[in-house]
C-alpha cells in the first residue's frame, strides 16, 4: 500500500483519542475514512472536524456502531463499503477500562471490558473479513503494553488486552495466506481522554495521538514482504518515580 490515495479505512472508536489521531493521519495521505462511535451525533461531528482539517481528495464519515454487537458492526462496515466502494484497512481501536481489585470489580464491569476490548475486535475483523480478503487488506488492532505487563487493579483490562494481543497474532497466522496483513500496536501511556483524563501540558511526556497515527501510516506503507506483527510503543522519557 505504498500509495494510500483512494484507499479506504474503517476505524472503531474514532471520535477522539488514538482513533481520531489515526483518522487524521490517514486523511492527510488521501485515505477515505469511516469512524465509528456509539453515538451517531458525536461520530458525525468528529467527521465534520476531520474534514475541515483534512485532505480535499479524501473524505471522513461518521457512523454509529457498538463493537459489542456483531450486527451493529456489520452494518457499519456495509455503510463504509457503500460510501467508498470497498474497504482496504480495518482498525479495531474502540476500548475502555474498568480498574480495581477483583474483590470490588463488578460482573458488569468485567463483562463490558471483555466484550468491548476483546470480543469487539473479533467482531470488527469478522465483519470486514471478506473485503480484506478481496483487497489483500490490512487489519490493525490497538492493544496496550497492558497486554503483556500485568499490574495491580488491572485484572479485567489485563485480561482483555492480553487476549487481544493473542487473538491478533493468531489471526495474523490464520489469514496471511489470503494476503491480509495483521498487526497489533501496544502503546504505553498516551495523551488521551482515556479513563477520565483531560489532556493538557502535564501529558507532554506521553505518546501523542498523532504519533500513533504516523505509526499506522508507516505500517501501511511498509514493503509488502515485511510485516511488523507486534509493535510495543513507549514514551521515551517517562517521569521519574
Amino acid at each position: 500500500m505504498n500509495d494510500l490515495g483512494k484507499k479506504s479505512a474503517l476505524i472503531t472508536g474514532g471520535t477522539k483519542g488514538i482513533g481520531y489521531g489515526i483518522a487524521e493521519a490517514l486523511l492527510k495521505e488521501g485515505v477515505n475514512v469511516a469512524i465509528t462511535g456509539r453515538n451517531l451525533e458525536t461520530a458525525e461531528e468528529a467527521a465534520k472536524m476531520l474534514n475541515a482539517h483534512g485532505n480535499d481528495s479524501a473524505q471522513a464519515i461518521g457512523l454509529q456502531a457498538d463493537v459489542r454487537n456483531f450486527e451493529s458492526q456489520k452494518k457499519a462496515v456495509e455503510a463504509a463499503i457503500k460510501q467508498f466502494g470497498g474497504l482496504d484497512v480495518v482498525i479495531a481501536n474502540a476500548g475502555l477500562g474498568h480498574f480495581g481489585s477483583v474483590e470490588d470489580l463488578s460482573i458488569e464491569q468485567w463483562q463490558e471490558t471483555i466484550d468491548t476490548n476483546l470480543t469487539g475486535p473479533f467482531f470488527t475483523l469478522k465483519a470486514g473479513l471478506e473485503q480484506l480478503k478481496k483487497n489483500k487488506g490490512y487489519y490493525i488492532s490497538i492493544s496496550s503494553l497492558a497486554g503483556t505487563n500485568f499490574f495491580k487493579g488491572g485484572s479485567a483490562y489485563n485480561a482483555s488486552k492480553f487476549g487481544l494481543t493473542g487473538f491478533s497474532q493468531a489471526a495474523m497466522l490464520d489469514l496471511r495466506d489470503y494476503g491480509i496483513k495483521i498487526s497489533t500496536i501496544m502503546p504505553g501511556s498516551v495523551s488521551t481522554h482515556f479513563n477520565g483524563n483531560e489532556p493538557d501540558e502535564k501529558d507532554a511526556w506521553k505518546i501523542q495521538k498523532e504519533d500513533i497515527g504516523k505509526l499506522v501510516v508507516d505500517l501501511l506503507k511498509m514493503n509488502p514482504r515485511t510485516l511488523p506483527s507486534k509493535i510495543e510503543v513507549r514514551p521515551t522519557t517517562p517521569p521519574s518515580k
